[in-house]
């Protein structure tokens, strides 16, 4: 391993965090609630506290293997994110001065208490992944039609919104309509989605391109804020985990595009080498210590030419 870089993830399942009651755990992140008025007074309105851990997860399954320093950088990308665009979001407080328990600072943020859509709100403006193998099929994205001679990595004419039906951990999302949308939330509601989306994706797409890296697509999540009954953004935004960053320098279409994400990981498991089924219901083996290695280094790699900050 390179001096300098940790080489065990951050536990967050023997985290105890005085104050604050654990209430949930996905893939990434952990979730806790007050369990102190002071804190709740202090913030000045109903919040929660989301952690970021190092786990990682990859078809479906939640590795055993963790990704030393991941959760840090998907905050401080999110956070950086944040403040570059011009849409309401989640986020109260970041820092210890702010409540954030001194033990999770700079992986964790105390944010809003929404009522999520149970909607997976993806902005795609280049032509890759299901899309493409539904296109490949039908000509369409989530039934929306497309032209004729489109491949692999093809940028769309104008971004689409592509919404996804959200499922349980470890199941696998299921890409809908907007019609779907419309009968799960409403017309306006939908509207909104689909509005917010594409200008999160517009306006990131933009500052990407000035970075030298692309943004294929991207997934947001939205929920009303208890408080105000505001739409509003939560969860991560454009992070390696929701999003599909490629360097602009290597990009040709027509192949498959090396990614600011997990690729390493995804690779090693469905290698030879790992000796992994990825369609049995074997749990995938742990990773090689080169695998995390290259991961990480992807992912801070993508923090610091995206924020142009050095990671630390």
């Amino acid at each position: 391993m390179t001096e300098g870089i940790p080489t065990g993830g951050f536990d967050t399942e023997t985290l105890d965090l005085p104050g604050w009651t654990h209430v949930y755990s996905g893939k990434v992140r952990d979730l806790y609630v007050p369990a102190d008025e002071a804190i709740t007074e202090k913030i000045g309105q109903e919040c929660v506290l989301v952690v970021a851990s190092d786990r990682i997860s990859a078809y479906d399954h939640v590795l055993s293997s963790e990704i030393p320093d991941k959760g840090r950088v998907l905050t401080q990308l999110s956070l950086w994110w944040f403040d570059q665009l011009d849409v309401e979001h989640h986020v109260l407080a970041s820092t210890v001065e702010g409540g954030v328990p001194a033990a999770v600072e700079g992986r964790a943020m105390i944010c809003k208490k929404l009522d999520m859509f149970p909607v997976e709100c993806i902005a795609r403006g280049y032509l890759t992944g299901s899309g493409l193998a539904e296109y490949k099929e039908s000509r369409t994205v989530c039934d929306i039609p497309l032209p004729e001679g489109l491949v692999d990595g093809s940028r769309l004419e104008k971004a689409l919104f592509t919404p996804s039906a959200k499922a349980e951990v470890g199941e696998h999302d299921v890409n809908i309509t907007y019609d779907d949308v419309v009968a799960m939330v409403g017309d306006d509601i939908a509207a909104r989605l689909s509005e917010l989306t594409l200008k999160i994706y517009t306006r990131a797409e933009e500052i990407a391109r000035e970075r030298g890296i692309i943004l294929a697509d991207t997934k947001v999540e939205f929920g009303i804020d208890a408080a105000t009954g505001v739409i509003t953004l939560g969860d991560e935004v454009l992070t390696p985990d929701s999003s599909r960053f490629w360097d602009a320098s290597t990009y040709a279409p027509g192949q498959s595009q090396p990614s600011y994400d997990k690729q390493y990981v995804r690779d090693w498991l469905t290698s030879a080498e790992s000796g992994w089924d990825k369609s049995s219901d074997t749990p995938p083996p742990a990773l090689p210590a080169e695998v995390v290695e290259r991961t990480r280094a992807r992912y801070v790699e993508a923090y610091e030419k995206l924020t142009g900050r050095t990671f630390a």
